[in-house]
């Protein structure tokens, strides 16, 4: 009998004690991975399993950030590196499931011709949760949460005279105040990408950022750009520090492009690369894509 009691007391206070733990010492990439392919269809929890890592950094609920990378493969010393981030606003699903499709030609076609480190889904938890958001767990559109320049004023200003206090596009209180902005800035700083590729939905067009030449098109998305927004990621790494920042706007949030259509962006994108990354320097006579002037918009 006392070892029945004190079996059962020992059973109470160690399950107490796991789920006293924060949730990111419970979850795993495998947890995170079945999360995700339970939200989206059209992410499989197989798509998911291909070697993932924890990236260290959590939501503001504690859902790890989940990355995969494909690095350099000697003796072939990579052209450039290239970030691909999906699922910055949790409400757009194609976002996240393109990145995954991606992903399937990474996982077979990798040379060594760039380092990538690919970012499914930075914002895990408006993506997650049973009706999910733009915003993550703090409310903040993390695309306008980007220290760039006169962020105070400026994010502020743009939030109440542009989008009338639209909680969807609310900047949060400071630049960086949210743990996957401060984590994405971390990592730009210590990867050094040559470009950043940011897909978002529905809007259906190509937006870009920063020098050189923009692509005229990826895919059936053709350029047109849509301007630099106070504390948006184009602002920050595209205008601000010259990484060039390629915005692929998908025409649906939810509802996924064809395959052929997957296949012809992806297929574009690594052409554009191929040519223009590193960045080379420009000659007097070229002209440099500039940000239109600060307008609403989607991204």
């Amino acid at each position: 009998m006392m070892d029945s009691k004190r079996n059962g007391f020992c059973f109470l206070f160690l399950s107490l004690f796991i789920f006293s733990l924060p949730v990111s010492a419970q979850m795993s990439v495998e947890d995170v991975c079945k999360k995700i392919s339970r939200k989206l269809a059209s992410v499989s929890y197989k798509e998911c399993d291909i070697g993932f890592e924890l990236s260290g950094a959590e939501s503001v609920q504690g859902t790890p950030i989940i990355i995969k990378e494909y690095p350099p493969l000697p003796p072939r010393k990579p052209q450039s590196r290239v970030l691909l981030i999906g699922g910055i606003h949790g409400d757009e699903y194609s976002s996240v499931s393109v990145v995954y499709k991606w992903l399937r030609k990474l996982e077979k076609y990798h040379s060594g011709l760039f380092h990538w480190k690919v970012i499914p889904l930075l914002n895990p938890d408006g993506l997650l949760r049973r009706k999910s958001q733009r915003m993550n767990g703090n409310g903040v559109d993390l695309n306008r949460n980007f220290p760039t320049q006169d962020w105070h004023h400026l994010s502020q200003h743009y939030w109440v005279k542009r989008t009338y206090k639209n909680p969807r596009r609310y900047p949060g209180k400071d630049p960086l105040s949210e743990p996957e902005t401060r984590w994405l800035y971390d990592l730009i700083e210590e990867f050094k990408p040559d470009v950043i590729i940011a897909v978002h939905a529905p809007y259906g067009v190509l937006d870009f950022d920063g020098p050189p030449r923009a692509p005229k098109r990826l895919g059936q998305l053709y350029l047109n750009l849509l301007g630099a927004y106070p504390g948006s990621l184009g602002n920050f790494a595209g205008i601000e520090r010259e990484i060039p920042v390629i915005t692929i706007e998908l025409k649906h949030a939810g509802i996924m492009p064809s395959r052929k259509e997957i296949s012809h962006i992806w297929g574009d994108m690594i052409r554009w690369l191929k040519r223009n990354t590193p960045r080379k320097v420009e000659k007097p006579e070229q002209q440099l894509v500039t940000p239109a002037a600060v307008q609403a918009g989607p991204s």
